[in-house]
């Protein structure tokens, strides 16, 4: 089956008002960056959206709070964007922070069927305000709660037409979870191979998770920040 579209445009036609959407990325790395600016020029609103962070001022899902898209945010860290921080102490931004480990760990449960799991993390932290509680082998345990999405939009390195996904170093990292967590999978590839062309052993994300795959271009791949000093 051809699950390719001919845009990032055409991809996200359908994305609703108050859709719950699964980004992939870590800071700025493994971005869907097509498929955001894609949401950000359809007008959608009232999104909710599931990432690690939500990028800085002016990359990444930073565009969409910029253009007040987005009505909550579900993250594990929200350091590099100063609009964020305006949005939440304003009120105008629902935020749910969530430890990063735990994070992962709910949406791969979301991905696989698990409606919920307990983990010692949190206990007796904020985190763990108003959520049921228990101990297991003498350690005190959180109720954490999957998570899914309406949309999961991925970034990889290669794909083919059947959506099956190779990602390329830390580019991966909540990549392939994702994934698996959406009801339906967008995925932006930045080279398009034909079926075949990929060797079972090196996919990562077996098309069967994956629904509409787009090529991906003009990426600019921005670095959040960077540090130099003279050589010695």
């Amino acid at each position: 089956m051809d699950k390719t579209y001919e845009s990032a445009a055409a991809a996200v036609a359908d994305v609703e008002d108050g859709a719950v959407i699964m980004s992939g990325g870590f800071g700025l790395c493994g971005n869907p960056e097509n498929l955001i600016q894609a949401i950000h020029a359809s007008g959608v609103k009232g999104l909710t959206v599931i990432s690690n962070n939500c990028g800085t001022d002016h990359e990444g899902l930073g565009i969409l709070l910029q253009s007040r898209q987005i009505r909550k945010m579900i993250s594990s860290y929200v350091g590099e964007n100063k609009e964020f921080e305006r949005q939440f102490l304003s009120g105008e931004l629902e935020v749910e922070l969530c430890p990063q480990g735990t994070l992962a760990e709910r949406v791969r449960a979301g991905g696989a069927g698990i409606p919920a799991f307990y983990t010692p993390t949190g206990y007796g932290t904020q985190v763990a305000e108003g959520k049921e509680t228990r101990e297991w082998n003498g350690k005190n345990c959180v109720l954490e709660t999957a998570l899914v999405a309406d949309v999961a939009m991925v970034k990889a390195w290669k794909g083919d037409r059947h959506g099956n996904l190779v990602f390329r170093m830390t580019a991966r990292n909540f990549n392939p979870m994702m994934a698996t967590a959406g009801k339906v999978t967008i995925a932006e590839v930045e080279e398009l191979v034909e079926p075949g062309e990929l060797s079972p052993d090196e996919i990562h994300t077996p098309g069967i998770y994956v629904q509409r795959v787009i090529v991906g271009k003009d990426y600019k791949k921005p670095i959040e920040q960077r540090t130099t000093r003279p050589r010695g």
